[in-house]
């Protein structure tokens, strides 16, 4: 499918954060000085983007497979999708979260950077629903979304439990795992849901 005007598809990894970043600090010069210095209010953005352009890479390689991936959705009240997959073994809401050299472990309803305990799976369950009411009421027919947490630079993640309701995988692992899930949804349904997500006001109401 090609992309159409007004056409999220069109959307790459992390261009809500570019926004974010050319917003807080305008100036080029600047702004490259700042994404290089911890504390500067661009310096976790910075991180953030790299996070969501590695998950991103990773994603595109499940086009060969018969998915279709959107990047950035822009959301009512101010929040964005990070990555939205689309495929035979359903729909993915996928949150990049990047966390260099860090333990990440999760059990069944709570995941820990360095024991520290996180809102990642709350958050992560939450856009799901909110992305799936969005779905079904544009699609017609009820849309079932299931979230993804992409850890990506941890020195080791760990996961408790044989079926999470929150799939934590490395960044390394996303597509391999997604793509070896077991197929609930024909190409025709695949390609509609697809053809509503890529619109713009299925996302503003």
């Amino acid at each position: 499918m090609q992309p159409l005007p007004d056409d999220l598809a069109r959307n790459r990894p992390g261009d809500a954060v570019r926004r974010k970043i050319l917003e807080l600090q305008p100036n080029p010069v600047l702004r490259l000085i700042d994404r290089w210095r911890p504390g500067s209010a661009i310096y976790s953005w910075a991180a953030g983007l790299t996070g969501e352009r590695l998950t991103g890479r990773r994603l595109s390689t499940l086009r060969r497979h018969g998915w279709f991936v959107l990047h950035a959705i822009p959301g009512a009240g101010g929040a964005d999708i990070d990555h939205l997959a689309i495929g035979p073994a359903g729909v993915f809401a996928i949150n990049s979260k990047r966390h260099p050299g860090k333990t990440v472990w999760y059990g069944d309803h709570a995941l820990t950077v360095n024991r520290s305990p996180t809102r990642h799976i709350a958050i992560s369950q939450s856009e799901a629903r909110r992305i799936s009411r969005a779905l079904s009421r544009h699609c017609g027919t009820e849309i079932s979304v299931r979230p993804v947490i992409s850890v990506v630079h941890a020195a080791k993640v760990t996961v408790k439990g044989a079926n999470p309701p929150v799939l934590v995988l490395e960044v390394a692992r996303l597509d391999q795992v997604l793509s070896g899930l077991t197929p609930t949804l024909s190409p025709d349904q695949v390609a509609h849901i697809y053809a509503v997500a890529r619109r713009p006001r299925t996302w503003t109401g």
